[in-house]
């Protein structure tokens, strides 16, 4: 697609700086393979650890234990121990990730196919990690002024997954070009669909033409309607959906091609306005209008574990389950007037199913997910004016100079540590554990779907959550409190055993994204880990002595139980799942358990 920026050159990546990304990625790997029981560490004193490989390797570093019994592998302490041409064993200093994965695939148990796509997964990794540190980038001083949109970009990828920017499908130009860390504004493709593949959906108060009236302007309402008059098509007999140019270049045009060539897809040409990708890259943030919703499009790449399309069953039943969790939570008034959480709602779609693919019978759902949208409402929209909105996910990033944002964060707050994080604690896990005990309701509250409102003083005040639809799960028990609830001919809401719903906040907030931070805080704010985890445990029992009456709720879905269920996703990606060309999106199932940082003593 012709665009007004063009792709920036290839970056220079040096010897020094793509060492440095395999030393880091190398450690990671280390410590999250072993946190999920894929590899062995044997302690050997003095805070030391050895891995032995199948292959006839060792690996031996420095580690510090951490919560959940993980441990913080210190990327400059890694040797690799082999047997020499003499019979002798030959110890150095270790750094190639790459190496690590070929030597530990039998040791892993995994299959020669599944470890030279995982390979392709973590070399596009280190591409990434390696640029960045070539060409520096912000200090964590300089990104706390942007806002939320900008400062997604100088993020690094999901935590808990060691290949986190694997992309599959996307070449290294598309990467320059599509990426988020890449900056690049992207102008999106409009389509019309005939209405015999298409059907819009909205809440109550959003009709089809509302939703093009907010987010196309009228000149270019104009220009689309002259497009289809032009092709003898009747305007009104079509649905207009935004497509990513890459979606529409590597996907529509391919699977789609008998709809486009009869006239039942019919491109209308390039929207106005420019946008920026999200950490998930298939979700697009208006920057030339930022009042204006995002889009989540869906895209045929393979990253973070699954294909990046967006089921049928989502786009359609994403503004019921809006409407539905606005009319529950919003009518709350400890959530809406004391929390003031914002659920920034998925308020309209755009569903379009294959007209032949459809109709097989256990086709791959990569092949079934390539068109169609979801509008959400958007945080510049929502915010107050002098309100500072971040992902929960940005306080984990470290700059180039090894500065962390929390700490930062809190230095610009004025806080004491312990007082900052106290407010953090509040204003993110409050919300959370009102809607699990008392709705039975979770959301899957990782780095990137969950959102801090800070006050002008970088304070945390509230929190904000995104994508429902799929991502909302039910207690399959009796809740009076839930009312009715929207499933009816299709079921758009899963339901799950109690301590399921639990598992979502223990993953996905705790294991997640606290396993890391607490660390951070010690290192960089000189709060212990100890205090960290104390002080986590007694916000959830103000919690509990606030709402006595929910006393029942809190052994339904205890959080303070002594061990948990592991679920790990490096594990399900080369061990169990593999690149399994399945059906459906898979669930996870537990392997083993996790001492809980949360229980008493």
């Amino acid at each position: 697609m012709p665009s007004d920026h063009p792709v920036p050159a290839l970056p220079d990546v040096t010897p020094a700086a793509w060492r440095e990304a395999n030393r880091r990625l190398l450690a990671k790997a280390l410590g999250e393979w072993c946190f999920e029981d894929m590899l062995h560490a044997v302690e050997t004193g003095d805070g030391g650890y050895r891995v032995d490989l199948s292959s006839g390797t060792t690996y031996a570093f420095d580690a510090t234990p951490g919560a959940f019994g993980w441990l913080q592998v210190d990327p400059r302490s890694i040797t690799h121990t082999a047997t020499g041409m003499l019979g002798n064993e030959v110890a150095e200093p270790a750094w190639d990730a790459l190496q690590f994965l070929l030597e530990a695939a039998s040791t892993l148990g995994s299959d020669p196919s599944t470890i030279a796509t995982y390979f392709t997964e973590l070399s596009a990794t280190l591409a990434v990690d390696a640029a960045r540190m070539t060409h520096g980038g912000d200090t964590v001083a300089r990104i706390r002024s942007l806002g939320h949109t900008e400062l997604e970009c100088h993020m690094t990828g999901h935590n808990l997954l060691v290949a986190n920017k694997g992309r599959i499908g996307f070449s290294a130009t598309d990467v320059r070009r599509y990426a988020p860390e890449s900056a690049q504004p992207v102008r999106l493709q409009w389509l019309a669909v005939h209405r015999g593949l298409a059907e819009f959906r909205g809440t109550s108060e959003l009709s089809e033409r509302d939703v093009l009236a907010r987010e196309l302007d009228e000149e270019t309402r104009a220009r689309f309607t002259s497009v289809l008059d032009g092709a003898g098509a009747d305007p009104d007999g079509y649905v207009w959906t935004p497509v990513h140019p890459w979606q529409w270049d590597n996907a529509v045009q391919i699977l789609h091609a008998a709809d486009v060539a009869q006239r039942r897809i019919i491109p209308l040409g390039d929207s106005t306005d420019a946008y920026l990708p999200g950490q998930s890259i298939r979700t697009m943030a208006n920057v030339s209008v930022p009042e204006r919703y995002d889009v989540k499009l869906p895209l045929k790449i393979l990253n973070t574990l699954v294909w990046r399309g967006i089921p049928p069953h989502c786009t359609m039943g994403a503004p019921v389950v809006t409407q539905w969790l606005r009319g529950l939570l919003d009518a709350d008034p400890f959530l809406s007037d004391e929390c003031r959480t914002v659920f920034l709602g998925e308020v309209a779609s755009v569903t379009v199913r294959h007209p032949y693919l459809s109709k097989l019978d256990d086709a791959p759902y990569q092949h079934l997910e390539t068109l169609g949208c979801i509008w959400r409402e958007s945080v510049s929209a929502r915010k107050d004016p002098d309100e500072h909105v971040r992902t929960f996910a940005s306080l984990l990033h470290v700059d180039s100079v090894g500065d962390s944002f929390v700490a930062e964060l809190v230095r610009a707050s004025g806080l004491d540590p312990q007082d900052w994080l106290r407010r953090l604690f509040d204003t993110l896990l409050v919300p959370l554990l009102h809607v699990l005990y008392r709705y039975g309701i979770t959301f899957n509250p990782h780095g990137q779907n969950t959102l801090i409102g800070y006050d002008e003083n970088h304070i945390p005040v509230r929190l904000y959550l995104k994508d429902f639809v799929d991502d909302v799960c039910v207690s399959f028990t009796d809740v009076p409190e839930r009312g009715p609830e929207p499933d009816g001919h299709d079921h758009v809401l899963p339901r799950k055993h109690p301590s399921i719903i639990r598992q979502h906040v223990m993953d996905q907030v705790f294991v997640g994204h606290f396993r890391y931070l607490a660390p951070l805080c010690a290192a960089q704010l000189g709060f212990p880990e100890k205090s960290f985890w104390q002080l986590v445990r007694e916000t959830v029992l103000d919690f509990h002595q606030r709402f006595p009456e929910l006393t029942a709720r809190f052994a339904e879905y205890d959080l303070l139980t002594p061990e948990i269920p592991r679920y790990g996703l490096n594990r399900d990606r080369i061990v169990v799942t593999r690149y399994t060309d399945r059906a459906l999106r898979h669930a996870l199932y537990p392997n083993g358990t996790h001492p809980n940082p949360l229980a008493a003593g």
